[in-house]
């Protein structure tokens, strides 16, 4: 046999079949026209597609288009959707141990949530408690700080929060319902209306550059920071784990290696927008005000009394949760240590 004939024998044949595409509907919490979290998920089904060479695709669903928000994993373990982007506060209903990831009043930032996520024991934590749902969960980006809201008057004391009615998300809302305010539940899409009727009075809704594109600076209210209830929170990419596990080794690598990426792309993204949308903020007129320190002093008496009772309620939550702070607390020395004064 001639050397054409055994290298033209080597070679592969190509019958002209194009790979296949996979091509999955994933429905968001998060409008992907707004910045942060609704750029994530555009950046996560970009970075996808193109590890997979087009051969893996995610097609994204407006938000509230098949199910609300706040129904998303409960359609994923009904098979009603194929796959989701969201906020992993909303699993807590399920299983309070999620709120450990959604949203620590005082707890980590997001760099030290994610060293957590990544290099400590709170990755392993989030999948068992999603497995226990039957749902594969994969960190897929991370918030940074909230502001901490918008008000109709001066909230100096803690006696000013007597008879507020305010809008914020569980353990805040156990928080702030101790200082004598009144909690109304609100869907993100209701709050600006009903704070611009009076039909509230107040309280959080998301990051300056958030708030800002949203147009919370027409209302000319004053803008509390910092966002004490909510320093940091992690977003996931779920599907129901048999869905899962009959996408091939490589596809599942690739959108757990999409997720990494993105969270890295929002952990650098949020403090270069925050800053600038502040400034739009007070340029259209909104005063930003810092809270007292009378009232970050109740707000973390109270968030240590709220987080206690949850503790004791739920010891998935509590393992969680001091599992959590023993490792922001050991390597709180060299944070201290490492920054300049």
């Amino acid at each position: 046999m001639g050397v054409a004939s055994a290298q033209d024998k080597l070679k592969p044949v190509d019958h002209g079949l194009a790979p296949s595409v996979r091509i999955l509907k994933m429905q968001t919490a998060f409008n992907p026209a707004l910045p942060g979290s609704g750029e994530g998920v555009r950046l996560f089904t970009k970075t996808v597609k193109q590890m997979s060479g087009g051969t893996l695709g995610i097609k994204i669903v407006e938000p509230g288009r098949i199910v609300p928000a706040a129904d998303m994993l409960d359609a994923i373990v009904a098979g009603d959707l194929e796959a989701a982007f969201t906020w992993s506060g909303y699993a807590a209903a399920k299983a309070p141990v999620f709120g450990v990831f959604a949203t620590v009043p005082f707890g980590p930032g997001p760099a030290d949530m994610m060293s957590w996520m990544l290099e400590g024991d709170g990755g392993r934590i989030h999948r068992d408690a999603y497995e226990k749902l039957g749902v594969a969960g994969i960190p897929c980006g991370v918030q940074g700080g909230k502001g901490g809201g918008w008000y109709r008057g001066d909230l100096n004391t803690v006696a000013d929060f007597k008879g507020q009615r305010l809008r914020f998300g569980k353990f805040a809302a156990e928080v702030v319902a101790r200082l004598g305010a009144t909690v109304v539940p609100l869907p993100p899409g209701e709050f600006f209306y009903q704070l611009q009727q009076g039909k509230v009075d107040g309280g959080e809704m998301s990051t300056p550059a958030m708030d800002a594109a949203l147009g919370f600076d027409k209302l000319g209210l004053p803008y509390y920071m910092p966002g004490w209830q909510q320093p940091s929170a992690v977003l996931d990419f779920l599907m129901r784990k048999d869905k899962w596990e009959q996408l091939t080794p490589a596809q599942r690598a690739q959108i757990e290696t999409a997720c990494r990426a993105n969270i890295a792309w929002m952990l650098s993204r949020s403090p270069n927008v925050q800053g600038p949308a502040l400034e739009k903020l007070k340029a259209s007129g909104v005063v930003i005000k810092q809270w007292s320190p009378e009232l970050l002093a109740a707000f973390r008496k109270n968030t240590d009394i709220v987080l206690k009772e949850q503790a004791d309620r739920d010891p998935d939550f509590a393992a969680a949760l001091a599992n959590q702070r023993s490792f922001i607390a050991q390597g709180a020395n060299w944070r201290s240590l490492s920054r300049l004064p």
